[in-house]
């Protein structure tokens, strides 16, 4: 009689342990699963808002250099023909030079350059331009210099902007003529300054927050249609 007593007292007690698995263990088992399972997502989902924090962190740190280099690069080739900016950075550079700046003359035919101007054609319109300068033959021949490095790419693989990018086609010396001066030249040359076709301009935000196109100008780009010459030094 104690045998079927402890048999059945056993027999109870496995079918509460069963009844407890089944009504308590189970459930909090898959519950547990359940939240393991969302706490690894919900890690996953913090490296990968973490890793595009660092991304947008290193974007604004950069955004600053990168708005300047193309501030930059509307200065070498704006949105429009600018020409008195020209002017005065041809005045400016043939003062430095110890150069006469005399005229500049718009229009006319252009040849096409080098490998790097045909590249800056091909995305931009070409302005022929005609330079007089008057000057010994040293001092036209470092404006010269200084002129085709207005925009220049450095060893280092970037631009730098002193001003219009210029492709020299041609440079003619002979002699001014001077009496007061025998020993100056008269140097005429033939170049290509290019202009930022107008859907290529973009609007951007400066680092302050104000907006302000890529260049100085919003006019459409403009090629000179007849040849106009502009007297500096009379």
């Amino acid at each position: 009689m104690s045998r079927e007593r402890t048999a059945l007292i056993a027999v109870a007690l496995v079918a509460i342990l069963g009844a407890v698995w089944l009504l308590v263990v189970s459930p909090e088992r898959k519950q547990a699963n359940q939240l393991s399972a969302q706490v690894i997502a919900a890690k996953s989902q913090l490296a990968s808002a973490e890793s595009k924090e660092a991304s947008a962190r290193t974007a604004q740190s950069q955004y600053a250099t990168a708005y300047a280099a193309v501030v930059s690069l509307g200065k070498a080739v704006p949105a429009s023909d600018e020409v008195p900016a020209l002017i005065d950075q041809l005045t400016q550079a043939s003062n430095q030079k110890n150069v006469d700046f005399n005229s500049i003359t718009s229009g006319g035919s252009g040849s096409s350059g080098t490998s790097a101007s045909a590249a800056a054609a091909s995305a931009s319109s070409a302005l022929p331009f005609t330079f007089a300068f008057e000057g010994s033959y040293f001092a036209l021949e470092h404006l010269m210099r200084q002129l085709a490095d207005f925009a220049k790419l450095t060893p280092k693989g970037t631009i730098r902007v002193s001003g219009r990018l210029l492709t020299i086609q041609s440079v003619k010396l002979a002699p001014s003529g001077s009496l007061t001066s025998p020993n100056k030249l008269t140097g005429t040359v033939t170049a290509t300054a290019y202009t930022m076709p107008a859907t290529a301009s973009p609007t951007l935000t400066s680092p302050t927050g104000s907006s302000s196109p890529a260049s100085s100008t919003t006019s459409a780009a403009s090629s000179p249609t007849a040849p106009a010459t502009v007297t500096v030094n009379p």
